[in-house]
C-alpha cells in the first residue's frame, strides 16, 4: 500500500463541505454545485452564521474561520475556488474543467474574474433565495452586470455551442457565476435574450433547483 501522503485523493469513502446558510451564501454554494458534479459521495455539515456560537463553530472547522470548507480526512481545503479547483484535480472524469485548451483557459480566467471582483454587485444585490423584488442598480453595480453579461454573451458564442452552459457542458464557471444567476433573478435585473436564457437554463438545473429548494426551508 502507498503512504497516506502518496495516495490519491480522495482518502475518505466520504467528503464533508462545510457551508453556511443556503438562502445566503453564496460562497458555499459555489463548492457545493463542483462537489456534485463529481458523484463523489459527501455529506454536508451547515453552520448556521450570525448565530450565537457561530463564530466558534467556524473557527473549529475552519482553517480561515470561514465557509466553505472541504475537509477529506486530516487534510482541509477552504476558499471556494481552490475547492473547486482541487475537486478538479481529483476528479479528471468529470471534467470540470474544459478539455479543449484555449476553452479550458479562458473558463479559467473567468472564473477568477468572478472570485476576485464584482464587488459592488456582491455588496448591493446579496444573494438571497427567499426574496423577489424589483431594484434598480446603482451605476457601479449595473457596470459590474454589464460585464458579467459580456462575459457571457462571449463564452456563448465561443465555446458554448455543446449545450446550455457557458462551456456547454457544466464546468466551474458555471459554479462560480449561479450564485449571480439568483440575484438577477431575485432583483429582477432585465437582462439581453442571451443572458436571461443562461439564466434560465443554470437555475433549472437540477442540483440548482435543490440547492433553492432546501435554501426555502431554513428559517
Amino acid at each position: 500500500m502507498l503512504p497516506a501522503m502518496t495516495r490519491p485523493r480522495p482518502h475518505a469513502p466520504e467528503l464533508v463541505l462545510v457551508i453556511g446558510d443556503k438562502r445566503l451564501s453564496s460562497w458555499s454554494l459555489r463548492p457545493w454545485l463542483a462537489l456534485r458534479a463529481t458523484g463523489y459521495p459527501f455529506v454536508e455539515r451547515k453552520i448556521r452564521l450570525d448565530r450565537p456560537g457561530s463564530r466558534a463553530e467556524l473557527a473549529a472547522a475552519s482553517p480561515s474561520g470561514r465557509v466553505p470548507v472541504l475537509l477529506d480526512g486530516d487534510l482541509a481545503v477552504w476558499e471556494s475556488l481552490a475547492i473547486c479547483e482541487t475537486l478538479a484535480e481529483w476528479f479528471p472524469a468529470a471534467r470540470l474543467w474544459p478539455t479543449e485548451p484555449a476553452a479550458r483557459a479562458h473558463a479559467r480566467a473567468v472564473a477568477n474574474e468572478m472570485h476576485a471582483g464584482f464587488a459592488d454587485l456582491r455588496r448591493e444585490l446579496p444573494m438571497d433565495l427567499a426574496l423577489q423584488t424589483s431594484k434598480a442598480p446603482s451605476p457601479a453595480a449595473q457596470r459590474d452586470i454589464d460585464r458579467i453579461c459580456a462575459l457571457w454573451r462571449e463564452c456563448r458564442a465561443r465555446f458554448g455551442a455543446g449545450g446550455d452552459m457557458l462551456f456547454g457542458t457544466w464546468t466551474i464557471a458555471d459554479c462560480m457565476y449561479a450564485p449571480v444567476a439568483t440575484r438577477l433573478r431575485s432583483y429582477g435585473v432585465p437582462l439581453d435574450a442571451v443572458c436571461q436564457g443562461y439564466v434560465d437554463a443554470v437555475l433549472d438545473t437540477p442540483a440548482m433547483r435543490a440547492w433553492i429548494a432546501e435554501a426555502r426551508l431554513e428559517d
